[in-house]
């Protein structure tokens, strides 16, 4: 072979991979938005698709933009499974999806707080296993598995802050579901794969960089950076409910006093209601606050206050133009978003451009897993299977 030859073959490869990876990056492309996005020729992508869509790699659906009509391009759904699971504190829920993010089942089960990991992972495994066989398909077709945990998850796979995750924190969780399932499994803190899932499908879809912003039993945030989770060398970017807003306050979990997560989670949150409301659940304070609950409200509307104060904070040093929020509290709507708002333009200096944008979550509820999915979808090379 010359090196003309050689030149040429690596480049056709080159782009090649270039538009899968832009197709797995934005979950689906237009050929216009993939010419765009890769910066190839049209006539390059028409013809990288056209190959992948004939062996398999790829699917066109006819759509439109704008009024015109266009060919969207997705992984296709024949390349096998793949699975998204987050292991919360007080649930593990689990999806089942394919490479075009097509959700084919999806199941929780609520679990104790302290549950052993090797409980935690026979019952992850258990449950995939009899979702793949409820779909009429065998496990040798899940490919790939990613792993939402409630705390910062380093390179290797384990978790790298004790106190968050008790009975899981010596563990390789991955390496531990690999063994069980027998194909890659990927794991990452639940905060990072909500913003994954977001930037990807979901309300960021048209940003280069945001925030995602999750509360319930605790708070964390996913900073994505040019579309791209920012996850810090120890995988503890963005553990905002450990900054400290109270030096005289509660220890907190991870051992710090006054975290900002002693303050607004959800046992802080629920504790001066118990007086009136003994049995209140944070679903309870959640839908008291949409019906009209005043002490309800200001209870959310103060937890909004003290957040936007942290999150002002990381918005002045990282700037992103939007802030997206889900979790439990997100679901209040208006009581929580303007307050939050508020502390926001109140803690940032003013642009020109306009303030940060903040908005609710479009997959809500389902953000952290989908993003478990997204990320088993990401870290899979699809691109030489049909060969194989």
């Amino acid at each position: 072979m010359s090196r003309t030859t050689g030149s040429q073959s690596s480049l056709r490869e080159a782009n090649r991979t270039l538009v899968i990876e832009t197709v797995k990056e934005f979950g689906g492309l237009t050929q216009v938005e993939l010419i765009d996005a890769t910066g190839l020729s049209a006539a390059t992508v028409s013809t990288i698709v056209k190959e992948l869509t004939s062996s398999g790699v790829v699917d066109t659906q006819p759509t439109s933009r704008s009024g015109r009509r266009a060919q969207m391009v997705t992984l296709s759904p024949q390349t096998g499974l793949v699975a998204g699971v987050h292991v919360a504190r007080r649930q593990i829920r689990v999806l089942l999806g394919d490479f075009s993010y097509t959700t084919l089942a999806s199941t929780s089960l609520p679990v104790p707080f302290d549950q052993p990991a090797d409980t935690g992972l026979d019952r992850i495994a258990l449950l995939l296993a009899e979702m793949i066989d409820g779909v009429g398909r065998s496990t040798s077709d899940l490919l790939a598995v990613g792993i939402a945990c409630p705390a910062p998850v380093d390179a290797t796979g384990m978790v790298s802050v004790r106190g968050l995750m008790p009975g899981w924190e010596d563990e390789q969780i991955g390496e531990l579901v690999a063994k069980r399932l027998g194909c890659a499994v990927h794991v990452d803190n639940d905060a990072n794969l909500g913003a994954l899932a977001e930037v990807t499908l979901g309300a960021s879809r048209e940003v280069a960089d945001s925030l995602w912003l999750t509360v319930s039993d605790g708070v964390g945030a996913g900073l994505v950076l040019g579309r791209r989770v920012h996850r810090g060398f120890a995988g503890a970017a963005g553990e905002i409910g450990h900054v400290q807003v109270d030096p005289t306050g509660s220890i907190c979990r991870c051992g710090n006093r006054g975290c900002l997560e002693t303050v607004v989670g959800a046992e802080a949150l629920l504790a001066p209601l118990r007086p009136l409301h003994p049995h209140l659940t944070l679903r309870d304070l959640v839908d008291r606050a949409v019906h009209g609950d005043a002490g309800c409200r200001r209870v959310i509307a103060d937890a909004a206050a003290t957040i936007g104060r942290v999150v002002g904070s990381v918005c002045q040093v990282v700037n992103p133009p939007m802030v997206v929020v889900g979790g439990p509290l997100a679901e209040s709507g208006e009581v929580f978003l303007e307050p939050l708002r508020a502390a926001l333009a109140q803690h940032t200096i003013r642009h020109l451009l306009g303030p940060v944008e903040v908005v609710p979550s479009k997959l809500g509820s389902t953000a952290e897993v989908t993003g478990a999915l997204v990320l088993a979808v990401q870290r899979t090379d699809v691109t030489h299977r049909s060969e194989t």
